[in-house]
Protein backbone atom coordinates (compact mmCIF):
# COMPACT_ATOMS: atom_id res chain seq x y z
CA UNK A 1 0.00 0.00 0.00
CA UNK A 2 1.24 3.50 -0.84
CA UNK A 3 1.39 5.62 2.32
CA UNK A 4 0.93 9.40 2.36
CA UNK A 5 4.66 9.96 2.84
CA UNK A 6 5.44 7.52 0.03
CA UNK A 7 2.99 9.32 -2.26
CA UNK A 8 4.74 12.64 -1.67
CA UNK A 9 8.17 11.07 -2.16
CA UNK A 10 7.13 9.49 -5.48
CA UNK A 11 5.83 12.79 -6.79
CA UNK A 12 8.88 14.74 -5.62
CA UNK A 13 11.32 12.25 -7.16
CA UNK A 14 9.55 12.21 -10.52
CA UNK A 15 9.27 15.98 -10.72
CA UNK A 16 12.87 16.38 -9.60
CA UNK A 17 13.84 14.26 -12.59
CA UNK A 18 11.48 16.33 -14.73
CA UNK A 19 13.39 19.46 -13.75
CA UNK A 20 16.55 18.01 -15.29
CA UNK A 21 15.10 16.38 -18.39
CA UNK A 22 11.81 16.78 -20.26
CA UNK A 23 9.16 14.19 -19.22
CA UNK A 24 6.17 14.25 -21.56
CA UNK A 25 3.89 11.98 -19.51
CA UNK A 26 3.80 14.53 -16.69
CA UNK A 27 1.52 16.89 -18.60
CA UNK A 28 -1.03 17.32 -21.34
CA UNK A 29 -0.71 19.92 -24.13
CA UNK A 30 -1.55 23.50 -23.13
CA UNK A 31 -1.73 26.52 -25.41
CA UNK A 32 -0.27 29.69 -23.90
CA UNK A 33 -0.25 33.22 -25.27
CA UNK A 34 2.94 33.30 -27.35
CA UNK A 35 3.55 36.96 -26.47
CA UNK A 36 4.12 36.05 -22.82
CA UNK A 37 6.49 33.21 -23.72
CA UNK A 38 8.97 35.44 -25.57
CA UNK A 39 10.70 36.61 -22.38
CA UNK A 40 10.80 33.17 -20.71
CA UNK A 41 14.00 31.10 -21.13
CA UNK A 42 13.59 27.91 -23.14
CA UNK A 43 14.77 25.80 -20.19
CA UNK A 44 11.70 26.87 -18.22
CA UNK A 45 9.30 26.35 -21.11
CA UNK A 46 10.56 22.84 -21.85
CA UNK A 47 10.36 21.67 -18.25
CA UNK A 48 6.93 23.01 -17.39
CA UNK A 49 4.24 20.45 -16.53
CA UNK A 50 0.58 21.35 -16.33
CA UNK A 51 -2.87 20.75 -17.78
CA UNK A 52 -4.27 24.26 -18.18
CA UNK A 53 -3.49 27.97 -18.08
CA UNK A 54 -5.18 29.65 -15.09
CA UNK A 55 -3.05 32.78 -15.65
CA UNK A 56 -5.39 33.92 -18.45
CA UNK A 57 -7.99 34.74 -15.78
CA UNK A 58 -5.74 37.15 -13.85
CA UNK A 59 -5.88 40.95 -13.83
CA UNK A 60 -3.44 43.80 -13.41
CA UNK A 61 -2.30 44.68 -9.89
CA UNK A 62 -3.26 41.40 -8.24
CA UNK A 63 -1.26 39.40 -5.70
CA UNK A 64 -1.12 35.80 -6.91
CA UNK A 65 0.06 32.50 -5.43
CA UNK A 66 0.83 29.64 -7.82
CA UNK A 67 0.66 26.24 -6.11
CA UNK A 68 3.17 23.70 -7.38
CA UNK A 69 4.91 26.38 -9.44
CA UNK A 70 7.62 24.04 -10.76
CA UNK A 71 10.18 25.81 -12.93
CA UNK A 72 8.06 28.97 -12.91
CA UNK A 73 6.47 29.16 -16.35
CA UNK A 74 2.99 30.22 -15.23
CA UNK A 75 4.51 32.52 -12.60
CA UNK A 76 6.49 34.33 -15.30
CA UNK A 77 3.39 34.63 -17.47
CA UNK A 78 1.39 35.89 -14.49
CA UNK A 79 4.12 38.43 -13.71
CA UNK A 80 3.50 40.11 -17.05
CA UNK A 81 -0.29 40.11 -16.62
CA UNK A 82 -0.39 41.56 -13.09
CA UNK A 83 2.33 44.07 -13.97
CA UNK A 84 4.75 45.98 -11.73
CA UNK A 85 2.03 46.80 -9.19
CA UNK A 86 1.16 43.13 -8.81
CA UNK A 87 3.04 40.30 -7.13
CA UNK A 88 3.47 36.59 -7.88
CA UNK A 89 4.56 33.95 -5.36
CA UNK A 90 5.39 30.45 -6.55
CA UNK A 91 5.20 27.61 -4.01
CA UNK A 92 6.90 24.27 -4.65
CA UNK A 93 8.49 21.54 -2.53
CA UNK A 94 10.99 20.22 -5.09
CA UNK A 95 14.49 21.68 -4.78
CA UNK A 96 15.39 20.94 -8.38
CA UNK A 97 12.33 22.81 -9.68
CA UNK A 98 12.97 25.75 -7.35
CA UNK A 99 16.58 25.97 -8.51
CA UNK A 100 15.56 26.32 -12.15
CA UNK A 101 12.84 28.86 -11.32
CA UNK A 102 15.05 31.02 -9.09
CA UNK A 103 17.94 30.95 -11.51
CA UNK A 104 15.74 32.22 -14.33
CA UNK A 105 13.75 34.80 -12.33
CA UNK A 106 16.39 37.58 -12.73
CA UNK A 107 16.53 36.91 -16.48
CA UNK A 108 12.77 37.36 -16.85
CA UNK A 109 12.82 40.43 -14.56
CA UNK A 110 15.46 42.10 -16.72
CA UNK A 111 13.52 41.39 -19.92
CA UNK A 112 10.18 42.74 -18.64
CA UNK A 113 11.72 45.64 -16.73
CA UNK A 114 10.63 44.82 -13.18
CA UNK A 115 10.92 42.06 -10.57
CA UNK A 116 7.64 40.92 -9.04
CA UNK A 117 8.11 37.14 -8.71
CA UNK A 118 9.53 35.10 -5.86
CA UNK A 119 9.63 31.38 -5.17
CA UNK A 120 9.12 29.80 -1.75
CA UNK A 121 9.56 26.22 -0.60
CA UNK A 122 6.52 24.62 0.92
CA UNK A 123 3.89 21.92 0.65
CA UNK A 124 0.71 23.14 -1.00
CA UNK A 125 -1.45 21.48 1.66
CA UNK A 126 0.44 23.37 4.38
CA UNK A 127 0.92 26.93 3.12
CA UNK A 128 1.74 28.16 6.60
CA UNK A 129 4.98 26.18 7.00
CA UNK A 130 8.09 27.65 5.37
CA UNK A 131 10.22 24.55 4.76
CA UNK A 132 13.45 26.49 4.19
CA UNK A 133 12.98 28.42 7.43
CA UNK A 134 12.34 25.13 9.24
CA UNK A 135 15.41 23.55 7.64
CA UNK A 136 17.65 26.39 8.81
CA UNK A 137 16.36 26.08 12.36
CA UNK A 138 16.76 22.30 12.41
CA UNK A 139 20.39 22.62 11.31
CA UNK A 140 20.98 24.64 14.46
CA UNK A 141 19.12 22.07 16.58
CA UNK A 142 19.18 18.72 14.71
CA UNK A 143 16.86 15.87 15.60
CA UNK A 144 18.81 13.31 17.60
CA UNK A 145 16.25 11.72 19.92
CA UNK A 146 12.57 11.65 20.81
CA UNK A 147 12.77 14.90 22.75
CA UNK A 148 14.32 16.78 19.86
CA UNK A 149 11.79 15.22 17.48
CA UNK A 150 8.91 16.55 19.58
CA UNK A 151 10.68 19.90 19.86
CA UNK A 152 10.92 20.04 16.05
CA UNK A 153 7.17 19.48 15.81
CA UNK A 154 6.60 22.35 18.25
CA UNK A 155 9.00 24.51 16.25
CA UNK A 156 7.08 23.85 13.04
CA UNK A 157 3.85 24.90 14.70
CA UNK A 158 5.48 28.06 16.02
CA UNK A 159 6.78 28.94 12.56
CA UNK A 160 3.30 28.49 11.09
CA UNK A 161 2.03 31.15 13.47
CA UNK A 162 4.94 33.60 13.65
CA UNK A 163 6.55 33.21 10.22
CA UNK A 164 3.94 31.77 7.84
CA UNK A 165 4.99 30.91 4.32
CA UNK A 166 1.81 32.62 3.07
CA UNK A 167 -0.07 34.84 5.51
CA UNK A 168 -3.80 34.56 6.04
CA UNK A 169 -6.08 36.86 4.01
CA UNK A 170 -3.16 38.13 1.93
CA UNK A 171 -3.77 36.92 -1.63
CA UNK A 172 -6.13 38.02 -4.41
CA UNK A 173 -5.93 34.85 -6.49
CA UNK A 174 -4.62 31.31 -5.90
CA UNK A 175 -3.84 29.45 -9.11
CA UNK A 176 -2.49 25.99 -9.89
CA UNK A 177 -2.11 23.65 -12.82
CA UNK A 178 -2.24 19.89 -12.34
CA UNK A 179 -0.97 19.65 -8.77
CA UNK A 180 -3.95 19.30 -6.44
CA UNK A 181 -4.33 15.67 -7.51
CA UNK A 182 -0.77 14.96 -6.32
CA UNK A 183 -1.79 15.53 -2.69
CA UNK A 184 -2.68 12.28 -0.93
CA UNK A 185 -6.35 11.83 0.05
CA UNK A 186 -5.99 12.39 3.80
CA UNK A 187 -4.50 15.85 3.24
CA UNK A 188 -6.91 17.07 0.56
CA UNK A 189 -9.35 18.65 3.03
CA UNK A 190 -6.48 20.61 4.57
CA UNK A 191 -5.36 21.62 1.08
CA UNK A 192 -8.65 23.37 0.30
CA UNK A 193 -8.82 24.92 3.75
CA UNK A 194 -5.35 26.37 3.20
CA UNK A 195 -6.33 27.85 -0.17
CA UNK A 196 -9.31 29.44 1.56
CA UNK A 197 -7.19 30.73 4.45
CA UNK A 198 -4.64 32.65 2.40
CA UNK A 199 -7.22 34.35 0.15
CA UNK A 200 -8.55 37.79 0.98
CA UNK A 201 -12.29 38.22 1.37
CA UNK A 202 -13.48 38.60 -2.21
CA UNK A 203 -10.49 36.64 -3.51
CA UNK A 204 -10.76 33.59 -5.72
CA UNK A 205 -9.10 30.36 -6.73
CA UNK A 206 -8.59 29.50 -10.40
CA UNK A 207 -7.54 25.88 -10.66
CA UNK A 208 -6.66 23.70 -13.64
CA UNK A 209 -6.52 20.00 -12.85
CA UNK A 210 -7.15 16.49 -14.12
CA UNK A 211 -10.52 14.93 -13.23
CA UNK A 212 -12.00 11.51 -13.91
CA UNK A 213 -15.47 10.62 -15.15
CA UNK A 214 -15.60 7.60 -12.82
CA UNK A 215 -14.20 6.80 -9.38
CA UNK A 216 -10.55 5.67 -9.55
CA UNK A 217 -10.39 2.08 -8.18
CA UNK A 218 -8.18 1.15 -5.28
CA UNK A 219 -5.74 -0.89 -7.38
CA UNK A 220 -5.01 2.11 -9.61
CA UNK A 221 -4.42 4.27 -6.53
CA UNK A 222 -1.62 1.91 -5.56
CA UNK A 223 0.34 2.44 -8.79
CA UNK A 224 3.34 4.78 -8.14
CA UNK A 225 3.65 5.89 -11.78
CA UNK A 226 -0.05 6.71 -11.98
CA UNK A 227 0.19 8.77 -8.79
CA UNK A 228 2.93 11.03 -10.07
CA UNK A 229 1.30 11.10 -13.50
CA UNK A 230 -1.83 12.88 -12.22
CA UNK A 231 -4.04 9.80 -12.58
CA UNK A 232 -4.40 7.96 -9.27
CA UNK A 233 -5.16 11.08 -7.23
CA UNK A 234 -7.55 12.63 -9.74
CA UNK A 235 -10.83 13.97 -8.40
CA UNK A 236 -14.02 12.68 -9.93
CA UNK A 237 -15.56 15.55 -11.93
CA UNK A 238 -18.17 16.66 -9.42
CA UNK A 239 -15.84 15.89 -6.52
CA UNK A 240 -13.47 18.76 -7.30
CA UNK A 241 -16.31 21.29 -7.18
CA UNK A 242 -17.67 19.70 -4.00
CA UNK A 243 -14.27 20.02 -2.29
CA UNK A 244 -14.29 23.78 -2.84
CA UNK A 245 -17.87 24.01 -1.60
CA UNK A 246 -17.01 22.13 1.62
CA UNK A 247 -14.15 24.56 2.27
CA UNK A 248 -16.55 27.53 2.21
CA UNK A 249 -16.18 28.81 -1.35
CA UNK A 250 -19.13 30.09 -3.39
CA UNK A 251 -19.82 31.00 -7.01
CA UNK A 252 -18.01 27.87 -8.14
CA UNK A 253 -18.08 27.33 -11.88
CA UNK A 254 -16.30 25.40 -14.61
CA UNK A 255 -14.49 27.87 -16.88
CA UNK A 256 -13.11 25.29 -19.29
CA UNK A 257 -13.60 21.54 -19.75
CA UNK A 258 -11.68 19.59 -22.39
CA UNK A 259 -14.01 17.65 -24.65
CA UNK A 260 -11.45 14.94 -25.38
CA UNK A 261 -9.82 13.05 -22.51
CA UNK A 262 -6.10 13.48 -21.93
CA UNK A 263 -5.75 9.78 -21.11
CA UNK A 264 -8.07 6.81 -20.76
CA UNK A 265 -7.01 4.10 -18.30
CA UNK A 266 -9.05 0.92 -17.85
CA UNK A 267 -12.01 2.65 -19.47
CA UNK A 268 -11.89 5.67 -17.16
CA UNK A 269 -11.50 9.03 -18.90
CA UNK A 270 -9.13 11.62 -17.44
CA UNK A 271 -9.45 15.18 -18.74
CA UNK A 272 -8.42 18.70 -17.87
CA UNK A 273 -10.83 21.21 -16.36
CA UNK A 274 -10.34 24.77 -15.14
CA UNK A 275 -12.65 26.07 -12.46
CA UNK A 276 -13.09 29.26 -10.45
CA UNK A 277 -14.25 29.60 -6.84
CA UNK A 278 -14.73 32.71 -4.70
CA UNK A 279 -14.19 33.47 -1.00
CA UNK A 280 -16.39 35.99 0.78
CA UNK A 281 -19.91 34.77 1.57
CA UNK A 282 -19.09 34.38 5.24
CA UNK A 283 -20.50 36.96 7.64
CA UNK A 284 -23.69 38.10 9.34
CA UNK A 285 -26.94 38.87 7.54
CA UNK A 286 -28.72 42.22 7.89
CA UNK A 287 -32.02 43.56 6.54
CA UNK A 288 -31.81 46.68 4.37
CA UNK A 289 -34.98 46.16 2.28
CA UNK A 290 -33.07 45.08 -0.82
CA UNK A 291 -34.36 42.65 -3.43
CA UNK A 292 -33.04 40.66 -6.36
CA UNK A 293 -34.75 39.27 -9.46
CA UNK A 294 -33.28 36.25 -11.22
CA UNK A 295 -33.47 37.11 -14.93
CA UNK A 296 -32.98 33.61 -16.40
CA UNK A 297 -32.38 31.70 -18.62
CA UNK A 298 -33.35 28.79 -16.34
CA UNK A 299 -36.78 28.53 -14.76
CA UNK A 300 -35.20 28.54 -11.30
CA UNK A 301 -31.82 28.43 -9.59
CA UNK A 302 -30.46 27.29 -6.22
CA UNK A 303 -27.56 29.33 -4.86
CA UNK A 304 -24.77 28.24 -2.48
CA UNK A 305 -26.85 29.32 0.56
CA UNK A 306 -29.83 27.19 -0.54
CA UNK A 307 -31.89 30.16 -1.74
CA UNK A 308 -34.17 28.81 -4.47
CA UNK A 309 -35.29 31.56 -6.85
CA UNK A 310 -37.72 31.40 -9.73
CA UNK A 311 -37.11 33.44 -12.84
CA UNK A 312 -38.69 36.92 -12.81
CA UNK A 313 -39.76 36.97 -9.16
CA UNK A 314 -38.63 39.56 -6.62
CA UNK A 315 -36.86 38.01 -3.62
CA UNK A 316 -35.83 39.44 -0.28
CA UNK A 317 -32.10 39.12 0.40
CA UNK A 318 -29.76 40.28 3.11
CA UNK A 319 -27.23 43.04 2.51
CA UNK A 320 -24.39 40.52 2.21
CA UNK A 321 -26.12 38.45 -0.48
CA UNK A 322 -27.22 41.61 -2.30
CA UNK A 323 -23.61 42.82 -2.54
CA UNK A 324 -22.38 39.37 -3.64
CA UNK A 325 -24.87 39.40 -6.50
CA UNK A 326 -23.48 42.76 -7.65
CA UNK A 327 -20.20 41.07 -8.53
CA UNK A 328 -18.95 38.20 -10.68
CA UNK A 329 -19.99 35.50 -11.28
CA UNK A 330 -23.62 36.51 -10.53
CA UNK A 331 -24.07 40.07 -11.81
CA UNK A 332 -25.16 39.20 -15.36
CA UNK A 333 -27.97 36.94 -14.10
CA UNK A 334 -29.67 39.19 -11.52
CA UNK A 335 -31.52 42.48 -11.48
CA UNK A 336 -30.86 44.42 -8.27
CA UNK A 337 -33.59 46.45 -6.56
CA UNK A 338 -32.41 49.19 -4.19
CA UNK A 339 -34.80 50.54 -1.57
CA UNK A 340 -35.98 54.09 -2.23
CA UNK A 341 -35.11 55.04 1.35
CA UNK A 342 -31.71 53.68 2.36
CA UNK A 343 -31.50 51.75 5.62
CA UNK A 344 -28.20 52.72 7.31
CA UNK A 345 -26.03 49.76 8.23
CA UNK A 346 -26.01 50.85 11.87
CA UNK A 347 -29.81 50.66 11.97
CA UNK A 348 -30.21 47.40 10.04
CA UNK A 349 -31.86 44.50 11.84
CA UNK A 350 -30.92 40.84 11.59
CA UNK A 351 -32.08 39.00 8.47
CA UNK A 352 -33.08 35.34 8.52
CA UNK A 353 -31.08 33.85 5.64
CA UNK A 354 -32.27 30.31 6.40
CA UNK A 355 -35.44 30.89 4.35
CA UNK A 356 -36.23 32.28 0.92
CA UNK A 357 -39.09 34.78 0.77
CA UNK A 358 -40.60 37.03 -1.86
CA UNK A 359 -40.19 40.76 -1.37
CA UNK A 360 -43.33 42.87 -1.86
CA UNK A 361 -42.47 46.00 -3.89
CA UNK A 362 -43.76 48.23 -1.06
CA UNK A 363 -41.03 46.87 1.21
CA UNK A 364 -38.42 48.44 -1.06
CA UNK A 365 -40.44 51.52 -2.05
CA UNK A 366 -41.80 52.21 1.42
CA UNK A 367 -45.33 51.58 2.70
CA UNK A 368 -46.29 55.25 2.28
CA UNK A 369 -44.92 55.56 -1.26
CA UNK A 370 -47.70 57.06 -3.40
CA UNK A 371 -45.92 58.90 -6.22
CA UNK A 372 -47.31 59.64 -9.69
CA UNK A 373 -44.76 60.58 -12.37
CA UNK A 374 -44.58 61.50 -16.04
CA UNK A 375 -43.43 58.87 -18.57
CA UNK A 376 -39.73 58.12 -18.41
CA UNK A 377 -38.13 59.05 -21.75
CA UNK A 378 -35.35 56.47 -21.20
CA UNK A 379 -37.69 53.50 -21.39
CA UNK A 380 -37.76 53.43 -25.19
CA UNK A 381 -34.02 53.86 -25.88
CA UNK A 382 -34.51 57.39 -27.14
CA UNK A 383 -37.30 56.52 -29.58
CA UNK A 384 -41.05 56.80 -29.35
CA UNK A 385 -43.19 54.35 -27.38
CA UNK A 386 -46.12 52.94 -29.41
Amino acid sequence: MITSQRTETIARQRYAAGAKERADKLCCPVEYDSEYLKVIPQEVIERDYGCGDPSRYLREGQTVVDLGSGTGKICFIAAQIVGPKGKVIGVDMTDEMLEVARRNAPIVAERIGYANVEFRKGRIQDLALDLEFLDRELKKKPITDVASFLAADDLAEELRVKHPLIASDSVDVVISSCVLNLVEPKSKRQLFEEIFRVLKKGGRAVISDIVSDEEVPEEMQQEPELWSGCISGAFIEEGLLAAFERAGFYGIQILKRDLDPWRTVQGIEFRSVTLEAFKGKQGECFERNQAVIYSGPFKEVLDDDNHRMERGKRYAVCDKTYNLYKKAPYREFFELVDPIVDVPSAEAKRFDCSRTALRHPKESKGQDYNATTEANSKCCDGGGCY
